[in-house]
């Protein structure tokens, strides 16, 4: 008999630890981890078990056997703990592309044919990228689709107004070459997805497109966020954020704000250790 898990969109699935495993690997454990960590879950297994429980139970035996496994298998998770601002998705996300190889700019005022518009992100490139097979006069003006929920999708009027914000800059611009993206954490509905490809609206979510999604070119550039590391309370991750400091890599060089957030004595070297497993080498020592 199948038990049937909840998922965040409200919809159900019959329990499959293939999943489970996948990404626990994908998360750095190793096969005896990955095989305790099933074994904790199926446990106490119930029909309607939510997805955040099963992931709860995972997440807590990886951070009492191993920090980075389970800082990466918080991944999703940690970007939603940016907060309801989004800002610091949009800083997060202009550092992922500069580390592509784009040059990256926040919050830009465009001016378009009918109005202006304030940009989240706006790209040009600067070298071979992922949008950019050779270097280019193109730019990539950039929608931040921010959600602190799991079970939320970006849907059609998101990419409607996109499409109707990059067509505007457009007509102000008619010698330039402009591609227009939106960038969500979560997922896009089917009907978001046919249309952006229909109108050609490059989308980048937390699943899609299948290769190189935002998932994979996180992981692939080792950029992880404070609210990934495990040495950290959420008080403190919220501060470090307050502070428009997003990036663990940002932590080495500023060991005199985790003691103003009041970090102390062993701690610091606890946390700057993980860092350095993390975000710089991105294995364990």
């Amino acid at each position: 008999m199948s038990i049937f898990v909840a998922k965040s969109d409200g919809t159900t699935e019959a329990f499959d630890p293939a999943k489970l495993r996948a990404s626990l690997k994908r998360a750095g454990a190793v096969p005896d981890e990955i095989h305790k960590v099933v074994q904790t879950v199926e446990k106490d297994l119930y029909s309607g078990i939510t997805t955040t429980e099963i992931y709860r139970r995972a997440f807590a035996y990886l951070r009492g056997h191993k920090h980075t496994a389970a800082a990466r298998y918080s991944l999703k998770r940690a970007v939603l703990d940016f907060g309801p601002s989004g800002f610091p998705f949009e800083v997060y996300m202009a550092e992922l592309f500069r580390l592509e190889g784009y040059s990256a700019s926040v919050g830009q005022i465009i001016q378009g044919g009918c109005v202006e518009h304030e940009v989240d992100v706006v790209l040009s490139a600067k070298k071979s990228t992922p949008l950019s097979k050779k270097k280019d006069a193109t730019s990539t003006y950039v929608e931040a689709k921010f959600h602190n929920t799991l079970g939320l999708k970006t849907d059609l009027k998101t990419v409607l107004y996109v499409k109707a914000r990059i067509d505007d800059i457009r007509a102000a611009n008619p010698e330039k070459q402009i591609r227009g993206m939106v960038v969500t954490n979560t997922k896009f509905t089917e009907r978001a997805v046919q249309y952006a490809s229909c109108v050609g609206l490059e989308l980048l979510g937390w699943e899609y497109p299948l290769k190189g999604n935002l998932h994979d070119r996180i992981e692939a550039a080792q950029l992880y966020p404070v609210t990934a590391l495990t040495t950290l309370s959420k008080g403190e991750k919220m501060a470090l954020l307050n502070a428009k400091k997003v990036l663990c890599t940002d932590l080495p060089q500023n060991t005199d704000l985790l003691q103003q957030i009041g970090v102390r004595g062993r701690r610091v070297d606890s946390i700057l250790e993980e860092v350095g497993t993390l975000c710089v080498s991105g294995k364990e020592i």
